[in-house]
């Protein structure tokens, strides 16, 4: 898919959503509960969508947040639920809806000081924080479609453990869900009349200042301060940007942080690579502001809104590629933590194999899992997993000590482990990341995005390892065909194909008409080349027959 004429230049007027409008619908739009596209969905992370497009509209929240109450019942979770928002327009509406209803089911609700922003990773370590010390355990939802468009909406559910809810469980609220959608919001409770902004149900919390203030338990935050690093930050307007100015006070650091407004336009956003505005922090289209800015300082970072996700710019290499800034941190925290030796490091199926090389070279067991976050939560929990990436610029990590941190993505921390590297090893990461390569080879890694349909990407499904025949791939002997993930066994809904010296994976898009064909070469961009036009061509052929 060709990249927009206008990618990475900023926002005109005329790409601004139209945000009282975009408000208006989401409470005077009614969903179809006989249409698949109107119905509660829950994919890799939460239910998404618009209410232009009458699939994120107050019906959804309502039905949405009435079956966690149910499922809190069914699963005796007794103490607060911490309700977070991004600062989408959406998130604000959805977060108000949210609250009626939790409270109108008489369960305590906990929130950020003065209703402000929440980023993920902060639920997540709130929720975790609170169960380490009560009985009555608390969880929680983040509404937040991530990196997505002004226009969108997104609505997570967060269990004890803090992390995102598993298939089970989403596929349990979802049911409840439509039911209640279809029944036409028979059975949900509400407060009626009662302001939800100030009920005595609801409890303020500032969870900023106790994030901040732990930091240092999990990033050597002294050693950054002696560095006295010159740093940067594109809050693009998230549910973060207090937090840079607080962590810049509170550790004395050299923080200069740029797009700390809150505007549900985006409107200083440069487009990304389709032309839409997308706070996407592993683009360097929706990052060009930043980049060209980075001679300036010594490193750079970019969140998208809701702070699950890192961009790491250096001075030497721009904007990292998301699997060599995890190859990087997985190499240095097997060096630089006290980690037990049999914890794993995990990475989804989709990201790079130099990952595979670090992992084996620092003799630690490998956990391979489907595309997303939900597969690592249970086991950072757990403190089984050390160390969590993916390869769209989300990743996690064990404190210090080795305690859990989060278990949900946390992109403050990585952005702060990137400054760390830097004043440790004297490297940034893109020149640690050359070191890599010098050891274990030279990866060519990249994704394209396939235009399809509702009815092919569900091919997918029927795909069966055992049934493909694929001798060859670009020259080299296919050595495993799969479709399912190596650490869990688990189906990722698509199809990996493996040599000694590439790999590729195809699978669906869970949120539009595209599938995605993810290749790797440890040869050349010619090889890479060979996989991705062979693989293309195979994975056309297969969803025709």
């Amino acid at each position: 898919m060709a990249d927009h004429e206008r990618a990475g230049q900023l926002a005109q007027a005329s790409d601004l959503t139209n945000i009282a409008q975009l408000t208006s619908a989401y409470y005077v739009y009614e969903p179809d509960p006989r249409k698949a596209a109107e119905k509660v969905s829950f994919g890799t992370s939460g239910h998404r969508g618009s209410s232009l497009k009458r699939s994120f509209n107050e019906a959804h929240i309502l039905a949405i947040a009435q079956a966690i109450c149910a499922y809190r019942e069914e699963q005796g979770i007794t103490g607060p639920i911490m309700v977070a928002k991004d600062t989408h327009a959406l998130s604000e509406s959805a977060y108000i809806s949210a609250l009626d209803v939790f409270i109108g089911n008489g369960v305590e609700v906990q929130v950020q000081t003065e209703h402000d922003y929440t980023p993920t990773p902060v639920l997540s370590r709130a929720i975790i924080e609170w169960n380490r010390e009560n009985t009555a355990k608390a969880d929680g939802v983040v509404i937040t479609p991530s990196h997505n468009p002004p226009e969108d909406g997104g609505f997570k559910y967060n269990p004890s453990h803090g992390g995102p809810a598993d298939s089970d469980v989403t596929r349990t609220i979802e049911k409840y869900a439509n039911a209640l959608l279809s029944s036409g919001l028979v059975g949900v409770n509400t407060c009626e009349s009662e302001d939800v902004l100030q009920h005595p149900k609801l409890t303020f919390v500032d969870w900023r200042t106790q994030y901040i203030s732990q930091l240092d338990d999990c990033i050597d935050m002294s050693a950054i301060q002696d560095a006295k690093l010159r740093l940067a930050v594109d809050a693009m307007g998230g549910s973060g940007a207090k937090y840079w100015t607080q962590i810049a006070e509170h550790y004395n650091l050299s923080i200069e942080v740029r797009n700390a407004v809150v505007d549900p336009t985006f409107s200083f956003m440069p487009l990304d690579k389709d032309g839409k505005i997308r706070m996407d922090c592993s683009s360097p289209f929706a990052m060009a502001s930043l980049l060209e800015l980075k001679d300036n300082y010594d490193l750079a970072f970019g969140n998208d809104p809701d702070y699950d996700r890192h961009g790491i710019v250096t001075p030497t290499h721009g904007l990292l590629n998301p699997n060599h800034y995890l190859s990087v941190a997985i190499d240095y925290l097997c060096k630089n933590r006290d980690w037990d030796s049999s914890i794993a490091i995990g990475k989804t199926l989709v990201s790079s194999a130099m990952i595979d090389r670090v992992v084996g070279a620092n003799e630690r067991p490998l956990m391979e899992v489907p595309v997303g976050f939900k597969w690592f939560a249970k086991g950072l929990f757990e403190r089984s997993i050390a160390f969590a990436g993916e390869e769209s610029a989300g990743a996690t990590l064990l404190d210090r000590k080795g305690n859990t941190w989060t278990t949900d993505k946390d992109g403050i921390v990585m952005a702060l482990l990137a400054a760390e590297i830097l004043t440790k090893t004297g490297k940034n990461p893109g020149q640690y990341y050359d070191d890599l390569c010098q050891q274990h080879g030279t990866a060519y890694y990249r994704r394209v995005d396939t235009a399809s349909s509702v009815q092919k990407n569900a091919r997918f499904k029927d795909i069966r390892a055992y049934k493909v025949k694929l001798p060859e791939l670009a020259g080299d002997s296919v050595s495993d065909i799969s479709t399912k993930a190596a650490g869990n066994d688990a189906q990722f809904g698509g199809i990996k194909v493996t040599t000694d010296n590439g790999w590729f994976a195809a699978r669906p898009s869970g949120t539009e008409p595209v599938y995605k064909i993810y290749a790797e070469s440890f040869v050349s961009e010619q090889h890479l080349d060979d996989i991705l036009e062979q693989a293309t061509t195979w994975v056309n052929d297969l969803l025709s027959d």
